[in-house]
């Protein structure tokens, strides 16, 4: 074998056992999202251990009020029904995005704004009421540990609206970039497990919560 042969089936060689040809590293598009499921699967750990936490601390009242006392199904159902809408139409807003459909994106983001809103505002009535009730988070470990998780919840959907007033403002000003198109991505999945999250904690804490002993 000549010496230009060996080099020949040794790069050959190194090329097979590394397993990446002439591909190369992948796409921003396949990159990008893949590392924000990471992130949300982390931020899934820090809710695993608020739901754990609640579990544990659910009935530590101290002789103060408890889930029965404090929830209003009908007021959570409607906060539910407006975080699913928000979660659907932020859905036909990735679709339009996809087609450069610049007027229909933008009021697809807008109303998927609106309805996280309104789901924001239902959440701080609500914690307004129980505090004007004397169940103030201090009150108990249980309010302590509820509390702690709706509001890590409904701290991450302020974040979620923010973030899609920056997209909006972004797509108008900058239009359909590849880049900005791989933000939008990002935002839906963030926005789509919140909504995971938040039926989780509409049937441990309001549903299941709330059954008669």
């Amino acid at each position: 074998m000549t010496a230009e042969a060996a080099t020949i089936g040794l790069t050959h060689g190194g090329s097979e056992d590394t397993g990446l040809g002439q591909r190369g590293p992948e796409s921003k598009s396949i990159v990008i999202p893949y590392g924000f499921w990471l992130f949300v699967l982390s931020d899934m750990v820090l809710f695993s251990a608020l739901f754990a936490t609640y579990a544990a601390l659910v009935h530590a009242t101290d002789a103060g009020p408890v889930t029965n006392q404090l929830f209003d199904r009908t007021l959570v159902a409607i906060e539910t029904l407006a975080l699913l809408l928000s979660s659907f139409v932020c859905g036909l807003a990735m679709i339009a995005a996809k087609r450069k459909n610049m007027a229909w994106t933008q009021g697809w983001l807008l109303l998927t704004g609106l309805l996280g809103a309104v789901f924001l505002f239902i959440e701080l009535y609500e914690f307004r009421s129980m505090i004007a009730e004397g169940a103030p988070p201090q009150r108990s470990a249980f309010l302590s540990s509820f509390f702690t998780l709706v509001g890590c919840h409904g701290a991450h959907v302020t974040a979620g609206l923010l973030w899609i007033g920056t997209m909006m403002a972004q797509i108008w000003a900058k239009g359909f970039r590849q880049d900005i198109v791989r933000r939008l991505l990002c935002l839906s999945i963030f926005w789509h497990a919140l909504d995971i999250i938040w039926v989780a904690i509409f049937t441990i804490v309001y549903l299941i919560g709330t059954l008669p002993a």
